[in-house]
């Protein structure tokens, strides 16, 4: 059989877009995997790209402000950040046998029962064997490794001056085609800004009050789709009593959804602003695999038999949900603008960038 990305590998792809070779295990990669037990599938890929959801739900609702002052009619600002969540050390790993697998997946070694998280160790994690209903061996796989303890999110937008004391923001990107078939990902978000100062006291805040206050509501969403193709064993038949099914509609599918509310206060300084936001974020994840898979048959000479399942894997889980804390900088030199803030939430996260604007 033909040993195509593990699904904890494509996991990974799902919600960070790398294009690194495939980890394959050490007996059967997704498909032998996928066949063998779905339901214990979604709960380990669950468990492993946990940290993928909370960190790009945090670096999604990052880097949208970084100073409460909006700007005058059709003034815009074009920005380029990357924000930095960092997964803790309680989310760096997990217990195999505290996710509540079933007897088809069970550590083969019941010392050796923590595996990495996508932010944890780069040591690879603990060999797992698959069972029959039955309770016999009949292959096994290797947890994949840790990649990187910081979770990555890049950001384009555009700012602009709508209405007085209002700014509109827009992040958007074109559909991205990864390399090497690696499916393809999207985002697309928006966000409104205004400072609730002028509406009371109009020019007169300008000279008494020595800040700019503004309430801001910041919404993006992005998406990541890849084609698979998983196909009967060579020479294997649909099960007694079923019939040959269509593979060629799977697909692993998903989304991250974030929203940030917040209040901000800042003070220009010259060409120096620093800024504090507080406010309240949420990230909403969902990762699923759908189509018609083959799975092995548990009837009499199970080999030389498949059954089909459709729509195997689905997750779908609130990631983020709570206070988050900001403060930063925004540094004006002529068109030019530097961008740098940190956060403290569920994750803590770094937002740095670049950009020009009028």
């Amino acid at each position: 059989m033909k040993k195509p990305y593990s699904l904890l590998t494509v996991a990974i792809l799902v919600l960070t877009a790398f294009t690194a070779s495939a980890q394959t295990s050490s007996g059967g990669g997704f498909d032998q995997l996928i066949k063998s037990s779905p339901g214990d599938v979604t709960k380990l890929v669950h468990s492993y790209i946990e940290p993928l959801f909370k960190g790009f739900g945090t670096g999604l609702n990052g880097g949208w402000n970084n100073t409460a002052k909006t700007k005058k009619l059709f003034h815009v600002d074009l920005r380029l950040t990357a924000s930095g969540a960092f997964v803790p050390d309680m989310d760096k790993s997990f217990d195999v046998t505290k996710i509540g697998l079933s007897s088809h997946v069970t550590p083969a070694d019941p010392a050796n029962v923590i595996a990495p998280t996508f932010g944890g160790t780069t040591a690879s994690g603990p060999l797992m064997n698959i069972n029959d209903d039955n309770g016999k061996k009949v292959n096994n796989f290797t947890m994949p490794q840790g990649v990187y303890p910081v979770v990555p999110a890049p950001n384009i937008q555009l700012e602009i001056g709508i209405l007085k004391n209002t700014d509109l923001t827009v992040r958007a990107s074109p559909t991205i085609n990864l390399k090497n078939s690696n499916g393809s990902i999207d985002m697309i978000g928006f966000g409104i800004k205004h400072d609730i100062l002028q509406d009371f006291a109009g020019g007169v805040a300008k000279k008494v009050i020595p800040f700019d206050l503004a309430l801001a509501v910041n919404y993006n969403r992005m998406s990541y789709t890849r084609p698979l193709s998983v196909q009967p064993d060579a020479g294997a038949l649909p099960a007694p009593g079923t019939q040959a099914a269509d593979f060629s509609t799977q697909q692993l599918s998903a989304h991250v959804s974030a929203l940030v509310v917040q209040a901000i206060i800042s003070k220009k300084l010259h060409s120096f602003t620093p800024f504090f936001s507080v406010g309240y974020q949420t990230a909403s994840s969902t990762a699923n695999i759908s189509g018609n898979f083959p799975i092995q048959s548990t009837a009499p000479n199970q080999s030389a038999y498949y059954v089909t399942v459709t729509n195997p894997v689905s997750i779908n889980e609130t990631s983020i949900d709570g206070l988050r804390a900001d403060a930063g900088f925004q540094l004006n030199l002529g068109f030019f603008r530097f961008y740098a803030s940190y956060s403290i939430g569920q994750y803590q996260s770094a937002n740095a960038g670049f950009g020009f604007g009028f």
